[in-house]
């Protein structure tokens, strides 16, 4: 959809559907069949889509930022293949998208072959060995941790949201490199030139500029952190030129270790075989190690060396005669999974895109998905997941939860044997309502698909703003470990060696093993509701990737917080300013609290990426997220 009427978005929005509907992204038995209701439902919304679609034929990227978009697009026209510019593209975005999240941060990743398999990759560090229940019950924090998290809306729970302390092994460097070694076709030195060039300098943005402002505080606590981001003492202003010369040193000795693994004879896989040791078990690992010592941390040189990460099979549920996959249990991600069993028991179509009803079936059904989540969810080497969570037949029994007329209030996990772990909000202790604070957009995302049918989904998040930076490494160290509980008895609750639960969630798709569709966002415990309204737009109403990252969503807050001190707030929901009030007023009185907010703060900022029969690959990026697509 490239041209956008400039009349009123009531009287514009039938012609703007209508060539939404005629450039439609799915093949034409796929195409959704409109009715008359439907186009009046379509009339309701008053919107318009601010950017066009960007289409191209070789392929197409969808990030979090120009210059991480600019990175991947860049190894594309060198040769690459989806996989290489995703590694590339997420390790650029490492480097200037530092507000979001940095190397010592993580990145579950989905990728679809040329030849159809569909793999993941964990991307996720582990806890430290000195990472402890006890340890935490036991510690008394710092206050100037604790006033900057009430600074920034936070009330921070024992495990700290911020400093050394949550820091976990960085995952996302070797779920790139594995990514690389066992999908791409280019060196490491090849893909990790862009992330250097901006670490030897790029301008600054405003966004930037003001995360660091934000943190100026806390950076007096931790002086390598001041001297990456207050060059001079000073906030860099916006459009000044912003270094980073630990870091671009850092990735320069990560190059040479591949180039001298070459020059001994070592094949490809093996030379990347051997960057991988030289983070984790070499002297970027033991200056890491260090450093969290000396400075009171929990991270050891033995957690990296003892590190490394192996390919795994992902989820997968089929909706509709599409194939949706996730990530492991030990993301949120299976709860779309979940969820779309659950939805796919009505005729969204004939229900009307977000219409009273429909908003309030898929509201019902996130309830539903999240309680699951926050009951049986953890890293699966700790704990026994249930083997129905995914299955049509436990859909069907939940599907029956659902009143058409009635909102929930209650947090209802399913009950699989006498040994449920219990359901955070049945744990003595206090509850707190979530704020916009909680609902966190430091992660950003990245999605490519080419045109031989590779796809390459990620959802990078940790070490954001403001973070601990290693000794001179110029690596920032994530604050993960805030998503693992405190209560002993639940399957997430914090050990050594295990991999908090975390909200990160790309997203693949195909039709009968063959290229759809690639999607992420930001958003914290929003990132799968955002995604499946996406999805829903496109799959069942037709639109483009573009109008449909753009469309008015909603969220619920009927969810227990992956950060923090873990809040929750049964039955909240929240529409966007662009939603009727008559939308509105229905769902008040299903029994849903309502509140609104603005679409600039909606609580993700969703990408989408999609590919059609014909070989055209087209792409979205929310604005008002600030996200980024481009095309070739």
């Amino acid at each position: 959809m490239t041209e956008i009427s400039c009349k009123t978005a009531m009287v514009s929005f039938p012609r703007l559907f209508l060539g939404l509907i005629l450039g439609a992204l799915l093949a034409p038995p796929a195409l959704p069949q409109r009715t008359q209701e439907d186009r009046k439902n379509r009339e309701q919304m008053n919107w318009r889509v601010l950017r066009p679609v960007v289409r191209g034929t070789r392929a197409a990227v969808a990030a979090g930022a120009p210059l991480s978009s600019e990175a991947a697009m860049r190894i594309l026209h060198a040769g690459g293949n989806a996989v290489d510019a995703g590694v590339g593209g997420m390790y650029a975005a490492a480097v200037c998208e530092f507000s979001h999240f940095g190397f010592g941060g993580e990145a579950p990743i989905l990728i679809r072959t040329a030849e159809g398999q569909v793999h993941s990759i964990g991307g996720l560090g582990t806890a430290p060995r000195k990472m402890t229940l006890e340890f935490f019950r036991s510690h008394r924090q710092e206050p100037e941790i604790v006033q900057e998290s009430l600074r920034r809306g936070h009330n921070g729970g024992p495990i700290p949201a911020y400093g050394i302390l949550p820091a976990l092994v960085p995952g996302m460097v070797d779920g790139g490199l594995l990514a690389l070694r066992d999908f791409g076709t280019r060196s490491f030195g090849e893909i990790i030139q862009p992330a250097i060039d901006l670490a030897d300098g790029m301008p600054v943005d405003g966004f930037r500029s003001s995360s660091i402002a934000h943190a100026v505080r806390i950076f007096k606590l931790f002086p390598t952190s001041q001297k990456v981001y207050l060059p001079n003492g000073r906030v860099p202003r916006v459009g000044s030129i912003f270094r980073q010369p630990d870091l671009a040193r850092t990735l320069r000795s990560m190059m040479a270790a591949e180039k001298r693994a070459l020059m001994e004879g070592a094949s490809r896989e093996a030379a990347i075989d051997a960057v991988r040791d030289s983070f984790y078990r070499g002297e970027i690992g033991r200056k890491i190690g260090r450093f969290s010592k000396d400075s009171g941390g929990l991270l050891r040189y033995e957690d990296l060396a003892n590190f490394r990460l192996v390919v795994e099979e992902p989820e997968m549920v089929t909706y509709r005669g599409f194939e949706v996959y996730k990530n492991g249990f030990y993301t949120q991600g299976p709860i779309l999974l979940q969820a779309l069993n659950l939805l796919e028991g009505f005729n969204l179509r004939s229900i009307g895109w977000n219409t009273a009803e429909y908003i309030h079936i898929i509201v019902e059904a996130l309830k539903l998905a999240y309680a699951d989540r926050d009951t049986y969810y953890a890293d699966p080497k700790f704990a026994e997941i249930p083997a129905a969570l995914l299955t049509k037949t436990y859909a069907a029994q939940r599907r029956e939860l659902i009143e058409p007329t009635q909102a929930s209030s209650e947090f209802r996990p399913g009950r699989f044997d006498a040994r449920q772990p219990p359901h955070p909000a049945f744990y003595a202790g206090r509850l707190r309502p979530l704020t916009d604070a909680l609902a966190s957009r430091d992660t950003t995302c990245l999605n490519i698909i080419d045109n031989s049918g590779v796809m390459f989904s990620v959802t990078p998040s940790g070490a954001w703003m403001p973070s601990v930076i290693a000794a001179d490494t110029g690596i920032p160290l994530t604050q993960r470990a805030q998503s693992f509980l405190m209560i002993p008895d639940h399957p997430n609750v914090v050990a050594p060696g295990k991999r908090p639960r975390i909200t990160l969630s790309p997203t693949l798709i195909t039709r009968r093993g063959q290229p759809v569709m690639a999607l992420s966002t930001p958003g914290g415990d929003q990132q799968d509701q955002a995604l499946v309204q996406v999805m829903l737009a496109v799959l069942e109403f037709g639109l483009n990737p573009q109008a449909a990252v753009e469309a008015p969503r909603i969220q619920t807050r009927h969810l227990v917080a992956s950060f923090d001190d873990h809040a929750m707030d049964p039955n909240l929901l929240l529409l966007d300013e662009r939603i009727p009030a008559s939308v509105e007023a229905a769902l008040k009185q299903l029994g849903h609290q309502v509140e609104r907010r603005s679409r600039w703060n909606s609580g993700s900022a969703p990408v989408a990426v999609l590919r059609t029969p014909n070989g055209v690959i087209s792409a979205g990026a929310d604005p008002y997220g600030y996200r980024y697509a481009d095309a070739w």
